[in-house]
C-alpha cells in the first residue's frame, strides 16, 4: 500500500522527537532528488514555520544550478526560505568526499546565519543498508559497522526508517518530479556499485534491517569506548612530554582503543585509519616502533608516544 503524506508526516514527526529536535528550527539539505524532497515535504507538513532550506550547487555538472532553482521554486511556493550555496574554490582530489565537506561547511555557516540548533539530511534505510556493505566490503571494525548515525552533532538524519521507494511515493502522490542526478548511476563510485549489486541480490538483504544491526553496532561501540575510558584512567599516564601506556593482557580491541587515546592525547586532530592502528598495535605488541602522523610510537613492556623528532635537512 502506498504511504500517504499524512502517515509519513506522523513518522517523521516520531522520528524527530526520538532525535530531540521536535521544537527546534531545522535546515533542511535539499538536492531536488526524491529522498530530499520527500524530507522538505515531510518537514513543511510538521513544522512548516520552523524550517530553512538549502541546496548546494558544485558547479560539477551544467544541470546543477537548474535543478538548484528548481528547488528554490518549489520553496517560494510553499513559503519556505531557500538559498542556493556556492563555493569559490574547485573541488579537487577525491570528488566525492572533497564535495561533502564542502557541502557540510556551507550548510553549517546558513544553519548559524539562521540559528539553526540541528541540520537534517535526508539519509534513508537504503543509504544504510548500502553503507553497512561498503564498510564490510572495506574491513571495517564495530565503529565502522554502526553505519549512519540517526543524529551526528548538529546533524540529524530523520528519514533513516524510511525506504527510497516510500519516500519516491511521497513525491509522486504530491504530483512532484525529483531531479535525477546521473552519477548515481555511475558503477565507478562504490556506492553505485553496491546498489546496482542490491538490485539484483535475493531479498534477504532488507533495507528495514539494515538499522538494527547499525543500532546495535552502535551501541556495541559506545561500551567499548566507555571501557577503553575507564581503562586509560589507570593505563595511561602523562610523563614530562611523553604518554605511557601499559596494555599488557588487554585484548586487542581494547589496546587499539588505548593507542587511539594515547595519540589523541598528543593530537587531538589526529584521525588513523583502522588499519593503521591495526600495524601500530601489532609493531608495539612486538616490541617495535612505528610512526603515526608525527606521533612516535616505541613499542616494549610498557608503549610509549610522543612527538616525533625534527628531521634533518639535506
Amino acid at each position: 500500500m502506498q504511504i500517504t503524506l499524512s502517515e509519513g508526516a506522523a513518522r517523521f514527526n516520531e522520528a524527530l522527537e526520538r532525535l530531540g529536535a521536535r521544537d527546534d528550527r531545522i535546515l533542511l539539505a535539499v538536492s531536488g532528488g526524491p529522498d530530499s524532497l520527500a524530507m522538505l515535504l515531510l518537514a513543511h507538513a510538521v513544522l512548516p514555520d520552523r524550517i530553512v532550506a538549502a541546496t548546494v550547487d558544485h558547479g560539477l555538472r551544467p544541470e546543477a544550478r537548474a535543478e538548484a532553482d528548481f528547488v528554490a521554486k518549489l520553496c517560494d511556493e510553499q513559503g519556505i526560505p531557500h538559498h542556493i550555496l556556492t563555493h569559490d574554490q574547485p573541488i579537487t582530489g577525491n570528488i566525492q568526499s572533497s564535495a561533502r565537506t564542502v557541502r557540510y561547511d556551507l550548510l553549517h555557516r546558513v544553519a548559524d546565519q539562521y540559528d539553526c540548533t540541528f541540520i537534517a539530511t535526508a539519509h534513508h534505510a537504503d543509504d544504510q543498508l548500502e553503507t553497512l556493505l561498503m564498510r564490510l566490503a572495506r574491513g571495517s571494525g564495530v565503529d565502522g559497522m554502526s553505519g549512519v548515525r540517526a543524529r551526528n552533532g548538529k546533524i540529524i538524519r530523520p528519514l533513516l526508517e524510511f525506504s527510497k521507494s516510500e519516500l519516491e511515493e511521497i513525491c509522486q502522490a504530491q504530483g512532484i518530479q525529483p531531479v535525477r542526478d546521473p552519477s548515481n548511476d555511475n558503477g565507478e563510485f562504490d556506492r553505485v556499485a553496491v546498489r546496482q549489486w542490491l538490485a539484483e541480490a535475493p531479498e534477504l538483504f532488507k533495507a528495514s534491517r539494515a538499522n538494527q544491526t547499525a543500532s546495535a553496532m552502535h551501541d556495541a561501540g559506545k561500551a567499548l569506548a566507555w571501557m577503553a575510558e575507564q581503562l586509560a584512567v589507570a593505563r595511561i599516564i602523562h610523563i614530562n612530554d611523553e604518554i605511557q601506556c601499559d596494555a599488557a593482557g588487554l585484548p586487542a580491541e581494547m589496546q587499539r582503543r588505548l593507542v587511539l587515546i594515547a595519540l589523541s592525547m598528543i593530537d587531538p586532530e589526529l584521525r588513523p585509519r583502522g588499519d593503521t592502528l591495526m600495524r601500530t598495535v601489532e609493531k608495539l605488541s612486538s616490541g617495535k616502533t612505528s610512526t603515526v602522523g608525527n606521533i612516535l610510537c616505541k613499542g616494549g613492556s610498557v608503549w610509549s608516544f610522543s612527538h616525533s623528532p625534527p628531521r634533518r635537512s639535506g
